[in-house]
């Protein structure tokens, strides 16, 4: 059997898994908030979600004694951020880092989930 070499290997999608304390709390959030919708479920009582949104795509497990990082679990971009920020805001979505224009060619901003995960939102500057 020939083995290809890494760089013809093609590479399907890839999704964040974000651990939750309490994994509905957290499907509340994402769907209410964010507009995520299930795709699938596992366990019983349910330990593990997968969670969809046009081309983003979340892995949420539960962890009950999940601690926080200081750093953005996720990134996810957008094709409107003032508008997802204005959303996040109305929900009383703990923002870590206001909405900006970054020099980097991003209109970004980091909110946090239930749980403190943190989530950087970009979307590239017109």
């Amino acid at each position: 059997m020939d083995k290809k070499p890494v760089n013809e290997i093609v590479f399907g999608r890839m999704a964040p898994g974000i651990s939750v304390r309490d994994i509905q709390v957290s499907y509340e959030f994402y769907s209410k908030v964010l507009g995520f919708r299930k795709v699938f479920e596992n366990g019983s009582p349910v330990g593990f979600m997968v969670l969809k949104k046009d081309g983003a795509e979340l892995h949420l497990s539960q962890k009950r004694d999940h601690q926080a990082s200081i750093t953005n679990v996720a990134h996810m971009f957008v094709d409107d951020a003032t508008s997802l920020y204005q959303a996040c805001e109305s929900a009383g979505v703990r923002i870590i880092k206001a909405l900006a224009d970054k020099e980097y060619g991003q209109r970004a901003f980091v909110f946090a989930d239930p749980d403190g995960n943190r989530i950087d939102v970009g979307e590239q500057a017109k």
